[in-house]
């Protein structure tokens, strides 16, 4: 029976939406108020992980995400420390997801900022999230589980937190020490202070309203409740309508869009990989960090091994690359075979982890 739809995950869905427009126009990338798996990838390559010159600034947004979620979970007495449910396996699962999203360019909440900015290729992108759902779920449904997490000690649980409030001291304190990249995606950003005060927002509302786009489309699918999935709705509705407002909305296309390629087989499988990824870990990119904030373990060892992934996917070259017009000359962009390879041999890795973790039933 469908469940009514909760009109605080609307909100949220509606706040995130119009953060990623008011940050694109304050100088973010297109297309890119947010995204997890960039905002990552450029922190990783701030820090000297990857020497991508054109991805290398520590993104405010990721410190604000995690920080506004711990501060609403400890105001509302959800900070909870847990941890132990296979943190090994959920570091290489964050890596691959991290794999995968930037072979698309762009996590699942990119996905849908870029499909409200008239990005056909994110389209595609869609259509490949929800087949890896499909994917992940026949193994819920077989009976998959990381196994439980634990009780532990604050300090534990507060790991990620207390990383990303070191981050902001040292950013904030003595930036020279960090790499910053002088053209490129990474070169374009909102105003830092803007950028920590509007995430700090959004993560305290991602906390309460527990928006996540893999456990969206999982409910969906499973038991016909759209209340979460409702959330990224509002969030595509309210970024194709802040683009029109701004002007910035030319028409759907799946020609030279931001920061994207046309490469539609890859734009569908690195897809197909993330959404897979995302079920088994029980949450996306967005809900790892969110999670992390309010004291989980598991998901701040998934986020590290989102920046590992994030790092490998730049040094050898498996990272998508964007479509682009370089003095009359057009570049179609795409995946090289490093890249794809990388996306198959995560299939096949995500396949051993769903098997190996899939409990049959006894029969009666």
């Amino acid at each position: 029976m469908t469940k009514k739809i909760n009109l605080l995950v609307v909100l949220t869905g509606v706040a995130v939406g119009a953060a990623a427009v008011l940050l694109t126009a304050m100088g973010n990338p297109a297309n890119m108020g947010f995204c997890i798996a960039c905002f990552l990838r450029d922190i990783a390559g701030a820090t000297h992980l990857h020497g991508a010159a054109v991805v290398q600034y520590v993104r405010p947004e990721i410190i604000g995400l995690v920080l506004g979620s711990t501060i609403m979970a400890f105001a509302s007495g959800e900070f909870r420390a847990r941890a132990g449910s296979s943190p090994a396996t959920r570091f290489i699962l964050g890596a691959f997801v991290m794999i995968g999203a930037l072979v698309f360019l762009g996590c699942p909440l990119r996905m849908v900022i870029r499909m409200g900015g008239g990005d056909l290729n994110a389209f595609v992108g869609l259509a490949g999230f929800a087949i890896g759902i499909l994917i992940g779920i026949f193994f819920l449904k077989k009976g998959f589980s990381l196994k439980r997490s634990y009780e532990v000690a604050r300090s534990e649980g507060a790991a990620l937190p207390l990383t990303m409030i070191g981050l902001l001291i040292l950013f904030v304190a003595v930036p020279a020490i960090f790499a910053f990249s002088e053209s490129g995606p990474g070169s374009k950003h909102a105003p830092m202070l803007v950028s920590l005060l509007v995430a700090l927002v959004i993560g305290a509302l991602a906390q309460k309203s527990r928006l996540c786009m893999v456990g969206g489309m999982r409910d969906a699918i499973m038991f016909k409740d759209f209340n979460l999935l409702s959330g990224f709705a509002a969030i595509f509705v309210t970024v194709l309508l802040g683009n029109v407002i701004l002007g910035n909305f030319t028409g759907f296309s799946t020609y030279l869009q931001p920061i994207a390629h046309a490469s539609q087989l890859w734009n569908l499988l690195g897809m197909v990989l993330v959404g897979w990824g995302s079920v088994l870990l029980g949450g996306c990119p967005l809900r790892q960090l969110i999670l992390a904030g309010e004291g989980n373990g598991d998901s701040a060892v998934t986020v590290f091994g989102m920046i590992v992934g994030a790092a490998f996917a730049h040094n050898f070259k498996l990272a998508g690359s964007a479509a682009a017009m370089n003095d009359g000359v057009y570049s179609a962009g795409g995946v090289a075979a490093s890249g794809k390879i990388a996306v198959a041999i995560g299939f096949a890795v995500l396949l051993v982890i769903s098997v190996l973790n899939t409990m049959k039933k006894e029969e009666k």
